[in-house]
Order: structure tokens, then C-alpha cells, then sequence
């Protein structure tokens, strides 16, 4: 009963808030929503570590002809997922209270339901329902980044949603071949979906129809071009959820539908998947290095974050499988903690152009701790959340190729690259015009970066509480490739 809750909470908080008319009663609103929906994942949290896992699945018939149910779950990778979806939204919440935005219900509103499809995605153990939730991510995704943001965002954000609808209309049409494919009667339920009975050509075709869909999410290179122009012209709070939770579904789906269902044709074609995203790697931190807009510089650093973990996946070991699942939580966390400290130096000196800044250390100390440390999680200092995902990554595409792990490592080169430029060129040296009156973090503001501050070293040093969840399931997905 505890998924359904979750899924109806943020549901409730966003048709609440469009009845709601002052702007500091719609904050505070959808902030105690929000920290209400972290408070049941939580208990979510203990009720699976204490075995009770049967309070964590709800099935109810819907459209019994069709063999479609209302069936939702989690297992311990879905919920890592929830957790993260959970823990980051009111986060971004309170970090956009610094912005004055028209249609303030209308915000809050359209990020409580995006939070709604994207738990629902992470809990939907039926294939159909699964697409649905998908599907209406993309929808707030879309009107939150159309509407308020920044320069030529809408031809921006139409090129985002071609991409994006046209890799969910591939994944649709699998699915319901695959459904005609279940045997009798037929059903979307994923055990059904997983007994499908296919050839090897079937595989591949289902194959391709999930990668593209997923891989477009991501993304993985060649298919990014939509996601560093979408992060720069998107509000703070957008490029957050897109950056730190949304790009997870792509992996996600990898992980729960693609391997199980696919299995012969994902061990035939994993070599393939494994260049194209190690590729990534090497192209996004080469761009990442010449960039000088701090919010396009981090865009091009996830693209290269999520190919290696996109690369660990496809490597099908059980290191780098459970290294691509902690991962995915961390760089969710270093992520949005980045495009905050970014938000807040351009709302200081109004702009976001790494050459244009310099010594904001010097008058703004906490700020350039708290950005220090962020930074030390995103390139995997060791005892930060970064390192353990990134060295259980390697270690996994090193038991597969040497090759591939000797490239896909130099993502920590280049990250320690670019990064550390980024902190350089904007925190040390001397002040300039924009940044002498650049003022320090306030108490408030401080509040945003403790939890993500806390979970730095939380998993940097007890990574064993978060892998130790997500183990046996990743092991039952391998079943299917041996």
C-alpha cells in the first residue's frame, strides 16, 4: 500500500495547489508535500530492510480484458530510485524560493506531478502502466522548461520533446508486441512480459526499440544532442529534475525491462552499446573542458557521468551492475547540488560565464566550501558518494575489457579537469566588478546543501547500507544473461 501512497501523495499536493493562491502559502505547501512524500518513501525504506516486502506491493484489476493491472512494487533497486526521486524534490523545491515565478501554483504544481510520474515509473510493475507514467514525465518536463525558461526556449524544448516522445513511441510499440508474445491469456504484468517467447530476431528488433527509448533519456551518444541546450535554457529547478532524477529512467529501464526481456540480444550487442557510451565519455569531457558557461560545462560532464554508467550496465558483471545502480543515486545528488551552486552565483552576479568571475572565495567562503565539496563527490575523491560507484564501475568494466575500462576511466582525468578549471577560474584569484559585492551563503541557503552535504559522506563512508539493498535484485537481473 506504501507505492500507491507515493504515488498518490504528490497527485493530491498538485491539484491542491492550483486552488491555492498566495505564493508564500503555495511554497510552503508544496514543500511540506514534499517532505511528507520523502517521509513515506522512508518508511518505504525500513519496511523493505526489515523483510516486510510484502507490504511494499499492490495489485487492483483495471483493464482485466486487455491484461492490464494496476500493479505496483518495489524491489530494492526501484526503491534506491524512489529514495532519490523522494529526498531531491524537496530540495529543489526549497531552492527555487529564491525565484519569483508567474503562475506559482502552476510551478509547483507541474514539479509535485513530475515527481508522481517519475516515482511511478520506479514502482510500475506493469509494462503498460509503466509507459503511461513514462509518458507523463515528460509532460510537466516540457511546459516547466517551455514556460519559464531561459533564451529560445521553445525551440529548444520542441527539440527535447521530439526526441524524447519519438523514443517513447518505439518502447510502446515493443511492448505491445511483446504482449501478443506473452503466452495466453495475455498480460502486461512484467513476470508475463519476461516469459515472452522470442527468436533471436525478435530480440534484436525489441532490442533496438528499448535502447533507442532509453538511451535518448540518458542519454547515450550519438543521442544526446537535445540535453546540453535543454539543461542551459531550462529553470534552475528544471535542469535539477532533469539532471538528477529524470536521465535515471533511461538507466532504469535498461536495468528492469531491457536485460530481462532482451537478454540474448543485450550480451550480442553490449559490445556496441559499450563504444558507443564510452565514446561519450570522451567527447562530452573533451567539450565539458572548453566550455565556458558553468550550467552547459555541467551538462556536458553528466553526459560523460551517465555513459560510464550506461557502459556498466551493458558490462553485465555484478560489480559494475551494482556500481551503475549507486552511481545512478549519487550523481543524482552531486548534480542537482552543482546547478544549485551555480543558480546561486548567477543570481549574485548575474551571470553564469566561468571568465567573467573570479574570487568569489574571498567574500563568499561558505559558498566556495560547499561548492568544493560538491565538486569532490562529482570527480570521486575517495570517502565520497562519487567514488564508490565509480571504482565498483571500473572494476565491473574491467572483468569485461580492459580496453573499455583503461578509456571509460579517463572520465576521473578529465572530470578533475574540468571541474577543478570551473572552481579555479570562479572561487580563487582576484575579484572583479561583478564579484566584490558577491555576498556569503545565508542560513537558509545553508539548509540546502546539509542533506546533500550529509548523503556525500553518508555513502561515502556507508556505501555498504545502499549497495547491500540493491545486491540481490541486481544478481536476479544477471540470472538472465548467463
Amino acid at each position: 500500500m506504501l507505492t500507491v501512497i507515493l504515488i498518490l501523495i504528490p497527485l493530491a499536493i498538485s491539484l491542491i495547489l492550483l486552488t491555492i493562491k498566495q505564493e508564500k502559502a503555495i511554497r510552503q505547501f508544496a514543500l511540506a508535500g514534499a517532505v511528507v512524500e520523502f517521509g513515506v518513501a522512508v518508511a518505504a525504506f525500513i519496511t523493505y530492510k526489515t523483510s516486510c516486502h510484502c507490504n511494499l506491493l499492490f495489485t487492483a484489476d483495471w483493464l482485466t480484458t486487455l491484461g492490464v493491472s494496476l500493479k505496483f512494487g518495489m524491489d530494492g533497486i526501484s526503491l534506491l530510485m524512489v529514495m532519490l526521486t523522494t529526498f531531491l524534490v524537496p530540495v529543489i523545491i526549497l531552492s527555487s524560493f529564491s525565484h519569483t515565478y508567474s503562475r506559482p501554483s502552476a510551478f509547483y504544481s507541474l514539479v509535485l506531478l513530475m515527481e508522481m510520474a517519475l516515482v511511478g515509473v520506479f514502482v510500475a510493475f506493469d509494462g503498460l502502466i509503466f509507459y503511461i507514467f513514462w509518458e507523463l514525465a515528460l509532460i510537466p518536463a516540457w511546459f516547466i522548461c517551455a514556460v519559464w525558461g531561459g533564451h529560445d526556449r521553445i525551440r529548444i524544448t520542441f527539440k527535447f520533446f521530439i526526441y524524447t516522445f519519438v523514443g517513447s513511441l518505439f518502447m510502446l510499440v515493443a511492448l505491445i508486441y511483446l504482449y501478443f508474445r506473452t503466452p495466453l491469456p495475455h498480460s502486461f504484468d512484467f513476470q508475463w512480459l519476461y516469459a515472452a517467447t522470442l527468436t533471436p530476431a525478435e530480440q534484436t528488433w525489441i532490442f533496438i526499440a528499448f535502447f533507442l527509448a532509453f538511451a535518448i533519456k540518458v542519454p547515450v551518444f550519438p543521442l544526446h544532442t537535445w540535453q546540453p541546450d535543454t539543461y542551459t535554457a531550462a529553470p534552475a529547478a528544471g535542469s535539477m529534475l532533469l539532471g538528477g532524477i529524470m536521465l535515471k529512467m533511461g538507466i532504469y529501464g535498461m536495468i528492469r525491462w531491457m536485460i530481462p526481456i532482451c537478454h540474448q540480444a543485450v550480451q550480442l550487442y553490449a559490445p556496441v552499446a559499450i563504444i558507443l557510451a564510452v565514446t561519450g565519455i570522451v567527447y562530452a569531457s573533451v567539450i565539458a573542458i572548453r566550455q565556458n558557461d558553468m550550467k552547459r560545462l555541467v551538462a556536458y560532464s553528466s553526459i560523460a557521468h551517465v555513459g560510464l554508467i550506461a557502459a556498466g550496465v551493458f558490462a553485465l558483471t555484478p560489480y559494475a551492475m551494482e556500481g551503475a545502480v549507486i552511481q545512478m543515486v549519487s550523481h543524482g545528488i552531486n548534480i542537482v547540488g552543482l546547478f544549485i551552486v551555480i543558480d546561486l552565483i548567477e543570481q549574485r552576479t548575474g551571470t553564469r560565464s566561468i571568465r567573467d568571475l573570479g574570487g568569489i572565495a574571498l567574500k563568499a567562503p561558505r559558498l566556495a566550501i560547499m561548492f568544493m565539496i560538491i565538486l569532490l563527490g562529482s570527480i570521486a575523491l575517495p570517502l565520497t558518494n562519487g567514488f564508490i560507484g565509480e571504482f565498483l564501475l571500473l572494476l565491473g568494466l574491467f572483468e569485461y575489457s580492459k580496453i573499455f575500462a583503461a578509456i571509460a576511466g579517463l572520465t576521473i582525468i578529465f572530470s578533475a579537469v574540468y571541474m577543478l578549471r570551473m572552481y579555479q577560474r570562479t572561487m580563487l584569484g582576484t575579484t572583479n566588478g561583478l564579484t566584490e559585492q558577491v555576498s556569503d551563503l545565508t542560513w537558509p541557503e545553508m539548509v540546502l546543501f546539509i542533506p546533500l552535504v550529509v548523503m556525500i559522506f553518508w555513502i561515502g563512508l556507508f556505501p555498504g547500507m545502499f549497495l547491500d539493498v540493491a545486491l540481490p535484485d541486481v544478481l536476479q537481473i544477471l540470472n538472465f544473461v548467463k
